[in-house]
């Protein structure tokens, strides 16, 4: 009963049609990217902030075009045929001034939550190394040493990650906010162990206050990947469904409570893209809204219009410029 009531926070969406996204409904924000693997709205001012993740920096959007915020983060590499140039991940602001970002550029075990005050429009970058560090997760008892903090989200009391360092555990971690302080970075949620897949992904938190989570899988199977609600304050798990989709590597809820998923598809790229996840039964099924090359994370901005970073083609392991950000029309 439980898990009904909670799947029940995807309304019933399985009466919404299925029709695709027009052209008219599409901008593509910039160009130009490398290896784009987050985004997000500055509260209030609206600005686009967005990883740019094998250039090692965050930019901004300004007049159509990217503007240093943060810059100088290491490099390290991702994934298996093809491998990815990797450096800061996702991100999300906690407040007007503080941007919290995942680092993916450093060894397991030295790899941080990094929160930055990023300064005004039009104003010099600052070093990645000025932020606050958040961590590390380095290796404990039976534990490896934790990194690729790909997913972040947040909440009034805590910052939430998904981690890809220990396939063996698939960790969620979290760290308590105090004002203007944070707590250490801890091993939250052992994924892995609860549905026997690894890989964290996709992260958000659900109108009702849930951490819900998007499981890639082995990105060399098809379908594998799950959805998972936990509790926010225990870690409890709540419920996991099938979803019948590849690798998830984002999750959003829009403004009319419905919950949209990316699949970044590694084994299969035609059939990545952006999915409407449907109740039906106890079930989900995933609807088809549009296929992107490659898509890595989304966020909604405040006008309801939806924000979408991909890769794009990446030819014999050149993996510069090919990268948007795509803008949708609001609506979803």
């Amino acid at each position: 009963m439980k898990s009904f009531i909670i799947l029940s926070t995807f309304l019933i969406l399985s009466m919404l049609s299925d029709a695709a996204i027009s052209e008219e409904e599409i901008e593509v924000v910039l160009e130009g990217l490398k290896n784009p693997c987050g985004v997000a709205v500055q509260p209030g001012s609206g600005d686009i902030f967005v990883s740019d993740t094998a250039a090692g920096k965050i930019v901004r959007v300004v007049d159509g075009k990217a503007e240093d915020v943060i810059t100088g983060s290491a490099q390290d590499v991702y994934g298996q045929g093809p491998k990815y140039d990797i450096g800061p991940l996702g991100i999300a602001f906690l407040d007007r001034k503080r941007l919290v970002v995942g680092d993916g550029g450093f060894p397991d075990g030295e790899e941080f939550i990094r929160v930055f005050e990023v300064p005004d429009k039009r104003q010099p970058a600052i070093s990645y190394d000025q932020g606050i560090k958040v961590g590390a997760l380095t290796a404990e008892g039976n534990h490896r040493a934790e990194g690729n903090l790909y997913g972040v989200a947040i909440t009034p009391t805590n910052i939430f990650c998904t981690c890809n360092g220990d396939d063996t555990k698939g960790w969620v971690a979290t760290a308590k906010i105090n004002g203007d302080k944070f707590g250490s970075l801890k091993r939250f949620i052992a994924t892995k162990e609860e549905i026997e897949i690894d890989a964290p992904g996709g992260i958000t938190i659900s109108p009702r206050g849930e951490v819900v989570i998007g499981q890639m899988g082995e990105i060399d199977v098809e379908n594998d990947s799950q959805l998972t609600f936990y509790n926010a304050k225990s870690g409890k798990m709540l419920m996991n469904v099938k979803t019948g989709l590849h690798d998830i590597t984002a999750l959003a809820y829009s403004p009319r409570g419905h919950l949209y998923a990316l699949d970044f598809a590694w084994i299969s790229l035609k059939n990545g893209g952006l999915f409407r996840l449907d109740k039906q039964g106890n079930g989900i099924n995933a609807v088809k809204i549009m296929s992107f090359d490659k898509p890595t994370a989304m966020t909604f901005s405040e006008d309801g219009s939806l924000l979408i970073t991909e890769i794009g083609v990446v030819t014999n392991g050149e993996q510069s410029g090919a990268g948007r950000l795509i803008r949708l029309a609001a609506g979803l």
